[in-house]
Formats: structure tokens, sequence, C-alpha cells
């Protein structure tokens, strides 16, 4: 009963904080041509500083020799230059995900032999950001963002894409980039 006292004057505490132009509701359009359904949420937390927090469910069969389901989660601070929502920021981001990836021949991928097997486990990291985001008008914008940092991917391999057999599981430290995104927003007034 604590926490929920605690989480609810919480919100109605931030709720208090958010005002004109201080919440924007974004899609990344290349993840969603992934078929992956994703949803961010950008909270103004004061002049020049928003927090986002994003996720993206895959729960479909790419076709019988593709896998990619999956959910990612990730959280970023943002500090803006000028002034919030309107161009250039720098960001930290963290990030979560639990996959099932299999049978793509991506040459630059993290994963040996994708294409001929299937990686099922989770991963964690972080990172930093650099974006930049143009008002379209007054309700719309455009935001391009790249980032780079640190992953670590805790997964079982098996041989084949329908194979029951696992060969084993590893775990694999990642450096590089962590984060990209082409993201139409829209500003709640």
């Amino acid at each position: 009963m604590n926490k929920f006292i605690f989480v609810f004057i919480g919100t109605v505490l931030f709720s208090t904080m958010l005002t004109s132009q201080n919440i924007g509701i974004k899609t990344n359009l290349p993840y969603l041509a992934t078929t992956t359904p994703n949803i961010g949420l950008e909270f103004a937390l004061s002049k020049k500083i928003t927090l986002e927090a994003t996720a993206g469910f895959n729960p479909f069969n790419i076709s019988e020799n593709r896998y990619l389901k999956h959910w990612l989660a990730y959280g970023e601070l943002r500090y803006w230059t000028c002034e919030k929502f309107n161009g250039h920021f720098f960001g930290l981001h963290g990030l979560g995900a639990q996959y099932n990836v299999g049978g793509w021949d991506i040459p630059f991928w993290h994963f040996k032999n994708l294409k001929e097997r299937r990686y099922q486990g989770y991963e964690y990291g972080a990172g930093i950001s650099y974006g930049y985001q143009w008002v379209l008008n007054n309700r719309w914008n455009l935001e391009i963002t790249a980032g780079g940092g640190y992953a670590r991917f805790h997964y079982e391999r098996y041989p084949c894409l329908k194979c029951g057999e696992s060969l084993g599981k590893a775990d694999k430290n990642y450096f590089g980039p962590t984060k990209g995104a082409i993201s139409i927003i829209y500003i709640i007034k």
C-alpha cells in the first residue's frame, strides 16, 4: 500500500509540472518498417532537459525462415542546446530487450552465422547520443538521432531456425551503435 501511495503522490506532483508543449508522442519510422510497432513519450523536465521513454514489440512471424520476435525498451535523458523540442540535443540512454532472432543475412551483425542459426536471449546497455529535431508546424516535429555505447548480450544458440537442440549459452560484450531513429512526433499542447 505504501508503494501505491508513493507512486500516486509522485504522479500527481509530476503531472503538475506538465504544461503546454511539454509532451511529445513519437514513433521511429525505420523501426516501424521492420514490422515492429513502437511508441515513445517525451516529457519536458525544464526549459532545456527532456526525458524520453520508448518501447517496441514485435510478436509477428516474418516468414518460416526468419525470426525477429523481440521487445525493446529504452529511456533517454536529453539536454537541448537551445530549447526543448527544437534543434540540437545530446542524450544519455539506457536500453533493455529480449529477442528470438535468426535467418537474416546481415554481414556486420554481432552474432555469427545469423542466416543459419537462431539466437534467443536478452540484452541491456547504455550509451550517448546526438540528435536534431525540426519543427514542421505547431503540432508536428521530425527528429533524427544516433547513438553509440555498450550492450551486454546473454543468449542461447540453436543450430538451425527450427531446431530445438541448444548449442549452449553464451554472453557477448558489444561496443558500437546502440540507437538510431528517424521519428515523427506529435506535440501535445
